[in-house]
This record gives C-alpha cells, structure tokens and sequence, in this order.
C-alpha cells in the first residue's frame, strides 16, 4: 500500500509569488490567483490537468 502524500503531486510553486496585473498570472508558476487557491483542494488528477494547461500557458508565453 502506498503512502498518500508519497503519491500526491507536487505544487508547480517556485516561490516567485508575484502577480503580473495584466495576464492575471503568477510570474513564478503562472497559475491565476483562484488555482492558487483551490490547489490543495483538487485531486491529484485535477492538478495533473492543471499541470498540463501551465505548461501550454508557458510555451505560449514564450512565442
């Protein structure tokens, strides 16, 4: 059996908590202010989804 918190995913947090006003984004992990919020709440599947929309919100970024 394995232990919980051994399998729960990591938040994307980088210690950079700085809000860019105009994209409404987090400059460290660009998570919104509410995903910020609600990320202990989520399962680890919705935190995987929300994983994955950051990593597209980054590339897009950087176009």
């Amino acid at each position: 059996m394995t232990n919980e918190a051994e399998s729960e995913v990591a938040s994307p947090c980088i210690g950079v908590c700085a809000v860019d006003e105009t994209a409404g984004l987090c400059q460290g992990c660009y998570r919104t202010i509410d995903e910020i919020k609600t990320w202990w709440d989520k399962t680890n599947a919705e935190k995987i989804e929300l994983l994955k929309s950051l990593e597209l919100r980054v590339e897009q970024s950087f176009d």
